[in-house]
């Protein structure tokens, strides 16, 4: 399939995802009187699915390009677990400041909260990358972050179930969700998703490079230390936009990228487009699904994700063995 049709193909499942977005839900578009702000606080978070699952999808693509390893997933960095203790800290700040009460209409603590714990992450893996440390550092690093982030992020839900709304509500984040997403979150992560894209593309043919070994693409003129720390600011820059707006999202950064290169190829700067879209489609549509599964309350985004994209990624990889057994 040429890149064009792919690209058609994947803005109609947008289309098709947005539209069956829109309309599902328990409020009806019947009531006149309550269409156009259903619609308005629909739209919200259509918006929001889409740009957490591009931004997630293109943080995949680029931190499985940097470890040379179509497993990776930008988990692996410790900067998505950074954002969410960012986030469930804010929560515990909002609710010490202002009551528990409060905690909910508090818009922007959040999407602040998240951004700043991505961007603590961050700066210890860039003391490590000043430091010389190779990939597998790199990786060790993020695995050891994620471990404690995710500990203190356990630690601190424990201690907010004193208060029930509290409580509710950093088990809610932690699960994911776009359905508190407004207007005003999807304004602030959008400059840094579109930002963190357009930058991740502008080092595609670095990474493209550096698919061949770290040695061979300094041979060729790839400056592999300005690479390597690069992707890593912009994977922490859209990891944190993508968890501000839904929380706790797993396996989208991990099979949108996979599943796509068979199709488009391993050249980045066609990836990243079509990983972009794919994952905006794929994010809307499980949304959606989420809302209309019977139940008292619509299942966290995340948990959908995760009922969906573990069975996926065991066919993806299957797939992958019987065609490299085949071959």
């Amino acid at each position: 399939m040429s890149a064009t049709r792919l690209h058609v193909a994947l803005v109609l499942a947008v289309v098709v995802a947005g539209v069956l977005a829109l309309f599902t839900g328990t409020a009806s578009l019947g009531d006149e009187s309550l269409r156009a702000t259903l619609l308005q606080l629909r739209g919200a978070r259509l918006s929001a699915a889409f740009l957490a699952g591009a931004a997630l999808s293109v943080g995949g693509v680029a931190v499985q390009g940097l470890f040379r390893n179509p497993l990776a997933s930008p988990s692996i960095l410790g900067t998505t677990a950074g954002a969410n203790l960012g986030g469930q800290i804010a929560l515990l700040t909002a609710s010490a400041l202002s009551g528990a009460s409060a905690t909910l209409a508090i818009e922007m603590v959040l999407p602040i909260g998240s951004l700043l714990g991505a961007l603590v992450a961050l700066g210890i893996l860039l003391m490590f990358l000043r430091a010389g440390a190779d990939l597998l550092t790199l990786l060790l690093t993020g695995f050891i972050l994620s471990s404690l982030f995710l500990s203190i992020g356990s630690f601190l839900t424990s201690m907010a179930q004193d208060s029930w709304e509290l409580g509710r509500t950093m088990v809610a984040w932690s699960l994911g969700s776009v359905s508190g997403a407004g207007a005003r979150h999807v304004l602030f992560a959008l400059p840094l998703i579109i930002g963190g894209t357009v930058a991740i593309w502008g080092w595609g043919h670095a990474l493209d490079v550096m698919l061949s070994g770290e040695e061979e693409a300094a041979s060729l003129g790839v400056d592999v230390k300005a690479t390597r720390r690069w992707v890593v600011v912009w994977v922490a820059v859209l990891t944190g936009a993508a968890v501000s707006l839904g929380g706790g999202v797993a396996f989208v950064g991990l099979i949108v990228p996979h599943a796509l290169r068979p199709i488009v190829g391993a050249e980045h700067r066609r990836l990243v487009p079509s990983a972009a879209l794919l994952g905006g489609a794929f994010l809307i549509a499980c949304d959606a699904l989420g809302r209309v599964v019977p139940g008292r309350s619509e299942i966290p985004l995340g948990i959908v994700t995760g009922l969906i994209g573990a069975p996926l990624f065991l066919w993806l990889l299957l797939r992958m063995q019987r065609e490299a057994y085949d071959g």
